[in-house]
Parts: structure tokens; sequence; C-alpha cells
């Protein structure tokens, strides 16, 4: 027998029992998108690798350590590892955003080579959020007052909560970083290898290190807030008055800095304590330089992005109430000389009549009793059967197979009103 080949680590199958799920949560991902008004866009997965080393930062963990990146002739490719630099490519590359607003979005899949673990995976899948050509905090609050819409929808509002910090301009930054360097210089003891490394490359990344004796003398760093430039404290403060405005209750966070170099002023993240390690469920900020940065006309810039593995991980933990339903609403059982052909014609007259309902036609033969028993276990409302005399009277035997109405033989011609009136 020849060796099964398995999946990949780290890249996991959805199996039918869990896509109904799946389905439902993109379903309240998409509705609300909708419902602000934003256009849904779709590119590709490989990307050129200098889109990512040049948006995201050489020298962020993403680019330097996660990248699923290849060689094609005499060209660098990579599996896109998160969306926006993608939408910024796209944007500038077909004009999207010249002179000219947009609020978009996406769905798919990203890579990252990780150690794999509940919530995070080598293939994930994110809904991101790109707005470009605002300014103003309004945008950041619209984007955060969405989201917090969703959760409603999703029914895990009273499970996660909102983080936010302002980071600054990129000179406020810089002189926050010479602050701060000189402060952890003194605690490298304390520190890893791959800390010393970040206090090297990075030393912002050090804000949301793990490590808990490191975390006590971050308690005592300089502060981020303290260095921030007048635009960026007073477009700061006109967020969090929005915010207050329409009542989001949020954290501000100094240590939030996020993990890629693109960002500057509002930062954000949402997270939850009902996931255990891996807390995250979005995140994002505004990133007014990336676009004139990868060659484009300078646009300012704001997104999020949010993983659906953990939305639909946080779903399952604390909604018990998910209306999800069965693919099937009607199976068509048959058995006799022509009852296929009778019961193939009346399944292609209910799809077409009501395309809205889930028909299967049982289709692998069997006695009733073994069709009933695959008609049961499909979670269908409604059995239709057809045996030799249903079809030389030209009838249909209707069974409520969830129980509480008596089966009743009805005219051919009166099935699709019936199975209206039940739905």
């Amino acid at each position: 027998m020849a060796k099964t080949i398995q999946a990949i680590r780290g890249m996991n199958d959805c199996s039918p029992t869990e896509s109904p799920l799946w389905q439902w949560v993109e379903t309240q991902v998409r509705e609300v998108l909708n419902s602000y008004g934003y256009l849904e866009v779709r590119m590709p997965i490989v990307e050129s690798t200098p889109l990512f080393a040049r948006a995201i930062g050489e020298v962020t963990d993403v680019v330097s350590k996660e990248m699923y990146t290849f060689w094609d002739n005499d060209e660098q490719l990579t599996l896109r590892p998160e969306g926006t630099a993608g939408c910024v490519r796209a944007a500038i590359e077909h004009g999207w955003i010249y002179n000219n607003e947009q609020r978009l979005w996406y769905m798919g899949p990203m890579f990252r080579h990780e150690r794999p673990q509940k919530g995070r995976y080598r293939q994930f899948h994110q809904a991101g959020v790109e707005v470009f050509g605002i300014a103003n905090p309004e945008i950041d609050a619209e984007l955060i007052i969405l989201t917090a819409r969703l959760w409603k929808k999703l029914g895990i509002d009273q499970h996660v909560s909102l983080q936010l910090n302002s980071i600054g301009s990129l000179e406020a930054r810089a002189n926050y970083r010479s602050a701060l360097v000189a402060f952890l210089e003194q605690h490298q003891a304390l520190m890893s290898e791959e800390e010393k490394e970040r206090l090297i490359k990075n030393p912002l990344r050090i804000l949301d290190t793990k490590n808990q004796a490191l975390q006590q003398v971050l308690d005592d760093a300089p502060k981020l807030l303290d260095y921030l430039d007048d635009e960026s404290r007073e477009h700061f403060a006109q967020l969090c008055a929005l915010l207050d405005s329409v009542g989001i209750a949020y954290e501000i966070n100094p240590k939030l800095v996020r993990g890629l170099d693109y960002y500057n002023k509002t930062v954000f993240e949402w997270v939850t304590s009902a996931l255990g390690a891996q807390g995250t469920v979005c995140g994002g900020g505004r990133y007014d330089g990336l676009v004139e940065q990868l060659g484009g006309h300078a646009a300012p810039g704001v997104g999020f992005a949010m993983g659906l593995e953990r939305l639909v991980l946080l779903v399952q933990e604390v909604n018990a109430s998910i209306p999800l339903k069965s693919a099937v609403d009607i199976y068509l059982v048959y058995q006799g000389e022509g009852t296929a052909l009778a019961a193939f014609q009346l399944a292609e007259k209910i799809r077409s009549a009501l395309p809205q309902l889930g028909t299967m036609l049982h289709c692998s033969g069997g006695n009733f009793k073994k069709q009933f028993r695959r008609a049961d276990k499909s979670g269908a409302t409604l059995a239709l059967v057809i045996g030799e005399s249903e079809m030389l009277n030209n009838q249909v035997v209707v069974k409520h197979l969830q129980g509480g109405v008596e089966q009743q033989t009805l005219d051919i011609e009166k099935v699709i009103d019936y199975i209206q009136s039940q739905f």
C-alpha cells in the first residue's frame, strides 16, 4: 500500500462540519463592511519579495524569519504574509487612490513560517480593511466602531476589549527610540538573545515582550506618549473623544506599538482572554507614509486585519446561540421503476422555483429505510417521497423530518407552493 500523504504542518483542512460556522462568520464580516459602504478587492497570493521588505521592514520578524520566499527564474517571490502591502501596491498600480478616497476590504489566506499552535497557523485567513485619502481621526474612529459592531453581530462583544495608543510621527518615534534604548541598555542582563537582537534592530518591539521580568522593568521605561509631536497628540485626543461620544470603551496601552514598521499615529488592538496566549483578535492603525514609500503619490492610509481562525475559535468558545442552518432543506427519496426520472424532474423544478433552499436528491439507491436514515442525517426539514404508486398518480408524499406534523400526500403541482409555505 502506498504511503499516505498528509497536510503540511500548520496548514489545516476545514471539514464539512466546520465550514458552516466559517461561512456564518464570513457572512457577518461581509454584511458589516458592506453596510458601511466599503468595497471588496482581491489581490494575488504571491507578490514580489521586495514589496514586503520595503513595506513591512527588513528587520521585522515577519520579513526576517517568517516569510515563504522562493525564486521564479530570476525573480524572488513571496507568499503574502499580510494584506496591507499588496493592497497598497494594487491601489498604486491601478490608480485607485490618485487624488481619490477609497474604503476597501479583502478576505483570504496569508502565510507565515512560524511554530503552529492553537489559533496561530502557517496558512491562516484574514479579513482586512484599508482606507486611503482620509487623514483626520474620524476615519480611525469609524474603523474601530465598525469592528465593535461586528463583535456584537458575532456575539463576542462581552469577551473582547480595545487597547489603544499613538506612536506619533517618524521623528517623534526616533526620539523615543533613543530614550528607550538608553533605558534598556541598563537591563540587558534580563534579556534573551532574541531581545538583545531586537534592542539593536527594532527596540520598540521589546515593549510587548512576554518576558515577565523585563515587563516589570518596562513599567519604569520612558513612555511613548510623552514623546508625541503636537499633531499626533491632537489627532489622538480627537480620536478618544469620538470613541467616548459613542460609548466605545478602551484602555490606553503605552506599550502597544504593533509589529510592522509602516505604522504611525494611531495603533489599536482588540484582545480577548478567552483564547489563552493567542489573545489578539484584530489589530491595525495608521500608515500615512506607506503609499509614498512604495512609489505612489503621497496619500494617508489606515486599516486593520482580523484573524478568522481566532474569530471562529472565539465564537465557538463564547457564543452558544449561533444560528447555523443545515445546507439541506429538502431531501428527495425514491424507489421503484421509473421513479428516478420523476424525482430528478421534481428536484430541478424546486431548485428553479426556490433557489434559496438546499434540495438534495438521494442518488445512491437502497430501500426507503436506508434512504430515510440518510435524509435524517442530512438535517433536512422535509423529505419528499416518490414510490411507484405516487409516480403513477402524479403525487408526492411530504414527510416532516423534525416531527410534529403528519405526513401528507400532495398532487405534484401543489408541492412547490406547499414547500414555500413551510420556509
